[in-house]
């Protein structure tokens, strides 16, 4: 009997979740469909209802509901409660587990398609919104030494307050010293407005990753790492990583990203 998912958003009819669920489900052989659902502003309640009434085994979540999804859960994993927010909702009879992966799918990218491995290295986290904090509990786990920087510092050293056991560094940007890090993810909006956060030029250097969680355009912060010779890499092995582990969720099956990332960048 085939199995349904979705993924819900508004708007979502750009997303790439379809097209990389389908290749999964082809590469391993699960009996599936997946579609893009995209639910009124004020009723994902009411969807995600009407989802569970029809059948449908779990959806994906993306903006703006994520923080919405948080609440409907009924049991959520750490991963979750770290992030305050969920991106993959597993529904198993009257529960609605709540997940969110997307963390797991930005170390994923660094450490399996870039060959970086983050245990012990300096990274800077820009940003301290929600897709900040979607991705701190899977940086410590992987043992990278964090910083968070946030144009209002206050916001910075609040994201860091929710660790209470972790020593992550936070502030504003003026605070930086002037070594490089190993890798600087850009987890701001800036991208969409082609602003570049007041990152000082010292904090990239030739032997920095530079990780832009937008994909699919150069943003000022991409340009800016190019010229100080950074390796740059954009989000888009992030969404594949992310995909692939809410596919294990639901189907006990991790599918080869590789194949899938290598088809998104050809198309």
């Amino acid at each position: 009997m085939t199995d349904h998912y979705a993924v819900i958003g508004h708007p979502v009819a750009h997303s790439k979740s379809p097209l990389i669920h389908a290749l999964f489900a082809a590469q391993t052989g699960q009996d599936m469909t997946y579609e893009a659902i995209e639910a009124p502003l004020g009723d994902f309640t009411g969807t995600v209802a009407r989802l569970r009434s029809a059948g449908f085994r779990g959806c994906n979540v993306t903006v703006p509901f994520k923080f919405e999804a948080f609440k409907l859960a009924t049991r959520r994993s750490a991963r979750a409660e770290s992030a305050q927010a969920v991106n993959t909702l597993n529904f198993s009879g009257e529960v609605i587990e709540g997940d969110n992966t997307d963390g797991a799918g930005l170390v994923r990218d660094i450490e399996n398609n870039l060959g970086i491995m983050l245990q012990g290295r300096r990274v800077l986290l820009m940003g301290a919104g929600g897709a900040a904090y979607g991705v701190v509990l899977p940086l410590l786990q992987a043992g990278a030494n964090l910083t968070v920087v946030n144009r209002t510092p206050e916001k910075a050293i609040a994201l860091a307050e929710t660790f209470p056991d972790a020593a992550i560094q936070a502030g504003g940007y003026a605070a930086l010293d002037a070594s490089p890090f190993d890798v600087v993810i850009n987890a701001t909006s800036s991208g969409l407005t082609d602003e570049l956060p007041p990152l000082p030029e010292t904090a990239l250097s030739s032997a920095t990753l530079a990780y832009d969680m937008m994909y699919g355009r150069e943003t000022p912060f991409i340009a800016l790492a190019r010229t100080r010779g950074a390796r740059i890499a954009d989000g888009l092995g992030m969404l594949v990583e992310q995909a692939a582990e809410a596919f294990f969720v639901w189907r006990g099956v991790r599918p080869d990203t590789q194949t899938v990332l290598s088809q998104l960048r050809k198309t």
